[in-house]
């Protein structure tokens, strides 16, 4: 599968096969750890959680009893903006180390922008000392409009690996990702598939076209974006369609037309922070 590099040299993989979020609050403790178990082993090597989706403990879990390698394995986790702040983003790094058990955490990022500047920069310093430290390997951002992106450079700090943003045809957030890719920042996007939502007439005519679910076209056409699609299922059937993308290519002429969907921020369909002052 192609991966693409992010920017301190950690490889990232291409497409995150397991978006282990809010699956916690539906399903028992033991059937989330067996899901991500049985998803790292047959689909994939990449877990996008965070510490708001208290499920960091099973992510853990899922990785041990994978018999897979710690490096084959890329796991990233978030701090909410309840949490920010020096202290309390170095005791964060700490718990969530604790939580998973593991000796360092692939990539951490800010889940959220609304603590203000102040806080938002001393949890960023503190989680690129953590990656000095050898505990993180890549610090990056979740939600972060141009504004808060250009406060990290003018503080002076290293830019983040990765900005992760909802995108899909219909929210395609195109100045943020203009910035990002203009700086080399590996922009994920969450709700590729429109939480399912996929019954629009253009998704199931290049479904039809392609010979493929609506659901494959929308992460086909993020990748070609040049995205990191992380698409979320409690679907076995459903998480191993979702790696079915590398054996055909949307036509610039249909890429166009998904493109014409944009409707800007009220095509969002989550709380799209990106605003937050």
């Amino acid at each position: 599968m192609p991966s693409l590099q992010i920017n301190q040299n950690h490889s990232s993989c291409s497409l995150s096969l397991v978006r282990f979020s809010s699956l916690q609050s539906w399903l028992s403790v033991r059937t989330c750890t067996v899901l991500v178990k049985r998803s790292l082993q047959q689909f994939g090597s990449q877990v996008d959680s965070a510490q708001a989706y208290k499920n960091e403990a099973h992510v853990g879990e899922a990785f041990r009893e994978s018999g897979l390698q710690r490096k084959d394995v890329f796991i990233t986790t978030k701090i909410i903006s309840k949490f920010h702040g020096y202290e309390s983003t170095v005791k964060g790094i700490q718990d969530s180390l604790y939580r998973m058990q593991l000796d360092y955490i692939d990539l951490f990022l800010i889940h959220n922008p609304h603590s203000g500047t102040e806080k938002r920069l001393e949890t960023y310093k503190a989680l690129l000392e953590a990656k000095n430290a050898g505990k993180i390997k890549s610090v990056g951002v979740s939600n972060y409009g141009i504004h808060h992106l250009e406060e990290i450079e003018q503080a002076g700090f290293e830019r983040p690996s990765v900005n992760q943003i909802e995108l899909h045809p219909f929210c395609q957030q195109r100045p943020i990702v203009e910035y990002c890719k203009a700086r080399g920042i590996v922009v994920q996007a969450y709700c590729p598939i429109v939480r399912g939502q996929l019954d629009d007439p253009l998704f199931i005519e290049l479904a039809t076209k392609y010979q493929r679910d609506p659901a494959q076209i929308l992460l086909r056409w993020s990748l070609q974006k040049g995205f990191v699609p992380l698409p979320k299922s409690a679907n076995p059937s459903r998480i191993h369609s979702n790696t079915k993308l590398f054996d055909f290519e949307l036509s610039e002429e249909d890429m166009e037309k998904l493109d014409s969907l944009d409707k800007g921020k009220e095509g969002c369909i989550t709380w799209n922070p990106v605003d937050a002052p």
